[in-house]
């Protein structure tokens, strides 16, 4: 093993960073199937000798590795390729072109791994993880007798706290640290409002296309939903009001509609909060990734010209930091606090106090503030890197769609192309895009490919990412 890691050399010419040349090294060795599961690798130390390098290097290049899913850390006992690997048995198409076993391409998100194209998924390589692990580590040294008891069901309320300057200042939602729970990520928010607002055969009003995981939150919950069609001003709020009067609850993407990017506009929110306010009912604000606006500053959120108490608020960490926190946080009324503290007690928070400070912290110190800031920047390069690669080898079979904002993108396809079988197909190559068709209900959105791109980390990665769809379209 360590003749393998000896034989290893680095390039200081290339344009990849020596870390990067690590982590490609050591993937393509995995992949390839000369690093079996469960094998021991090199000491961070060890590794640094002998290739002559900083610690830190080979340490960012395990860390990518191990956040993929192809490394696992075991503590004193030391680093090993991940034991997952052996239920994966074509691994050799994350990166190459082998057939993997058919994915459907509605399994959102796939735990442990960070494919090509892959949604939801922020940019892990920019995440400052010596920072975060200065921040834990330090939570944890100041562990008390006090923080070993049972946490409070609503959260921390140094992370409430956080969390309501932060919304005031940024957002422009004044709230209270009473009115914030933390949740264990967007279904369990959205498990919460359900189980306080709604009753079996209540009616919601969903975006249509929308983020595909809504709908079945809520069938389970035995609550009807009537999709809305989405157009250039968002969600078509008179025609889902005058489609179903007795709607209980709109749920919607107003700053940044999921998928389409299109925001609602300002005639459109006064209606559906007019209707709120009429009607008693319950408006549902996901503002899942709005501080990635590429030019200027966020649009202000719906919640911000709430002043009947109508909208519910939720955010997340798993876009602005990773997704493996699995925490997010949702803004209630003032006066339902007590009716969301009742049912707070039967779901009690699931995020583990320790990561609940650490994020505290991270707002507090002022690094969350500065982190958006850059990944702002960050991601409108590598939206640019690959808005220019479709156009430049596919642009004859699809178009590219202006969004603002976020870190997905749209491109429609070309109506000789069905967005459905080209998804699955590219799945079977490792490609994580979607099918915007699966994403709507009735609304015809067009026929086009959701893609991601926080995590191309050059040009060269995402010509040859583009190369590889190119070869599905062409088949």
């Amino acid at each position: 093993m360590r003749q393998m890691f000896a034989a290893l050399r680095l390039d200081n010419q290339l344009a990849a960073p020596l870390y990067r040349q690590i982590y490609l090294r050591i993937k393509d060795a995995i992949v390839q199937g000369s690093l079996v599961a469960n094998t021991r690798l090199p000491s961070v130390r060890g590794l640094a000798s002998d290739l002559g390098v900083a610690r830190a290097t080979v340490e960012n290049a395990y860390g990518a590795l191990i956040a993929e899913g192809f490394l696992q850390s075991r503590g004193q006992a030391g680093t090993f390729v991940s034991a997952q690997l052996l239920d994966v048995p074509h691994r050799s198409a994350l990166i190459t072109e082998p057939t993997l076993p058919a994915i459907a391409p509605c399994a959102f998100y796939p735990a442990g791994l960070n494919l090509p194209f892959q949604l939801g998924l922020p940019a892990l390589d920019a995440f400052p993880r010596a920072l975060w692990q200065r921040i834990v580590a330090r939570q944890l040294r100041g562990t008390t007798i006090a923080s070993l008891t049972l946490p409070p069901a609503k959260g921390l309320w140094e992370l409430r706290e956080a969390i309501a300057h932060y919304l005031h200042l940024s957002r422009g939602i004044v709230c209270d640290p009473e009115q914030i729970f933390i949740c264990a990520g967007y279904q369990a928010v959205m498990d919460l409002i359900i189980g306080t607002l709604l009753q079996p055969g209540d009616t919601v009003l969903l975006e249509d296309p929308g983020y595909p995981v809504t709908q079945p939150l809520f069938a389970a919950a035995g609550v009807k939903t009537e999709p809305v069609a989405i157009d250039n001003a968002g969600m078509d709020i008179s025609a889902g009001i005058a489609t179903r009067p007795e709607a209980r609850m709109a749920v919607l993407t107003p700053t940044h509609q999921s998928p389409l990017g299109v925001t609602l506009s300002l005639a459109r929110r006064m209606i559906l909060l007019d209707w709120a306010q009429r009607n008693a009912g319950w408006i549902v604000e996901d503002d899942y990734d709005s501080e990635y606006r590429y030019h200027g500053k966020p649009l202000p959120p719906l919640k911000s010209l709430d002043r009947q108490g109508r909208v519910l608020y939720a955010g997340t960490f798993s876009k602005t930091l990773f997704p493996a926190l699995r925490m997010a946080y949702l803004v209630v009324p003032a006066d339902q606090v007590a009716n969301f503290e009742n049912q707070g007690h039967l779901r009690i928070c699931g995020c583990p106090p320790l990561m609940q400070a650490g994020v505290a912290d991270f707002i507090q110190g002022g690094h969350f503030y500065r982190h958006l800031k850059r990944m702002r920047q960050l991601y409108r390069q590598r939206r640019e890197w690959l808005a220019l690669a479709l156009s430049q080898r596919l642009g004859d079979v699809l178009t590219v769609a202006s969004q603002a904002g976020g870190i997905q993108l749209l491109a429609h396809l070309s109506a000789e192309l069905n967005d459905s079988e080209v998804a699955q197909r590219a799945w079977q190559q490792g490609l994580a895009l979607q099918a915007l068709s699966q994403w709507q209900r009735q609304s015809p959105a067009g026929n086009g490919l959701l893609m991601g791109f926080a995590n191309f980390i050059s040009f060269s990665e995402v010509e040859s990412a583009v190369a590889r769809l190119a070869a599905v379209l062409e088949r």
